[in-house]
């Protein structure tokens, strides 16, 4: 069962008086603090391609508790996967009870539910994996006097000596993926990697208290939940690969079915508005290598998609096979005055080929 967490907000009124339409959108989303903050930025996101167009918009945030929630004590690979996160917002959606639902994308299973879809995507956030080391003066600060403690976009002048120092506490690092994990061992060789579940509070907590060395996290979320002090060693995507639609958000909606009604259809078109294209084709390059791959939440993979100067698309791809290294590859996609349907051909069989690739 959902439950409405929070009245309505985000309204806005134009300058000139009453705006000449309004419209509620109720947003389903986790509950976790970080899941409801990235619900309220899509809300107000909306609400400010609304006001743009004369309309009153406000939103409704819906907590809704999901499988992969309530479920803590094992690997999303022994308990159904990433669409434990995700079933029931799709339910809710389908009947009747959200307008939309917000998801960080990288949690999405490449194969949804063929009744929703992907029905924006806004400008990405940092897309970048971070080390967070423990607190200053903590049970878990062995290794907070690392020689590059707080925020570094800059790669680290001595990853080795990181690493000789997370080996001298004798703790493992916290790592929620495969994809991580592989890339883990080989940054820090000979350091131990543990599984960690639970959301970004509770593993921070977790971490303070002594139980890990490390963690790995994205910089986005922690971005998002004003928690930027954690940022102890940011990876560069040549150093640890992302995850396919790491930093984004996806906005999902219902298929429709016919011609939708006012209500529903002023959505839409808000939505469509919203929808960053270059983000969306960067997810749309990562997701495809991901679906060629065959990959699940148990396969080590990750792929990063950005634009270049002119206009093209390059992705990065990842995959380590079992028992071996990880290997990866490039490709470059031109896009020049290619329409969205042709772009995301062009895409798709670019990341299927580089799938092909790494798989042989």
């Amino acid at each position: 069962m959902s439950g409405r967490s929070a009245p309505p907000c985000g309204a806005f009124l134009s300058k000139g008086g009453p705006m000449a339409e309004r419209v509620l959108v109720r947003i389903g989303t986790r509950r976790s603090v970080l899941a409801r903050e990235q619900a309220r930025i899509v809300g107000a996101g909306l609400a400010a391609v609304a006001r743009a167009e004369g309309i009153e918009l406000t939103f409704e945030l819906v907590g809704i508790t999901t499988a992969g929630d309530r479920i803590l004590d094992r690997p999303l690979e022994q308990i159904g996967g990433k669409g434990l996160f995700i079933r029931e917002l799709d339910s809710e959606m389908t009947e009747g009870r959200i307008d939309i639902a917000v998801h960080s994308c990288k949690d999405l299973p490449v194969e949804l539910d063929p009744r929703v879809r992907i029905a924006a995507i806004p400008a990405r956030g940092d897309v970048r994996d971070v080390l967070v080391l423990p607190v200053p003066g903590g049970e878990g600060a062995a290794v907070a006097d690392v020689p590059t403690p707080g925020r570094s976009a800059e790669p680290c002048s001595d990853l080795a000596e990181l690493g000789a120092r997370l080996v001298a506490t004798g703790l493992p690092i916290g790592c929620s993926s495969a994809r991580r994990r592989v890339q883990l061992g080989e940054l820090f060789p000979g350091v131990p990697v543990a599984s960690i579940r639970g959301n970004v509070n509770t593993r921070l907590e977790k971490l303070d208290a002594g139980s890990y060395a490390a963690l790995t996290l994205v910089v986005a979320g922690l971005e998002r939940l004003g928690l930027t002090s954690r940022l102890s060693r940011v990876f560069e995507p040549h150093e640890m690969l992302p995850a396919a639609g790491q930093g984004a958000l996806a906005v999902t909606a219902l298929r429709r079915g016919g011609t939708p009604d006012g209500r529903v259809a002023l959505i839409d078109r808000l939505l469509e508005r919203y929808h960053d294209v270059q983000t969306g084709l960067c997810v749309t390059a990562e997701r495809a290598f991901t679906r060629a791959l065959g990959a699940d939440c148990a396969t080590p993979c990750g792929a990063y998609a950005c634009a270049t100067d002119s206009g093209a698309i390059e992705l990065e791809g990842l995959f380590a096979p079992p028992g071996c290294a990880p290997r990866r590859g490039k490709t470059v996609v031109e896009l020049a005055d290619a329409s969205a349907d042709v772009a995301t051909a062009r895409l798709t069989a670019a990341a299927s080929s580089l799938a092909e690739r790494l798989l042989a």
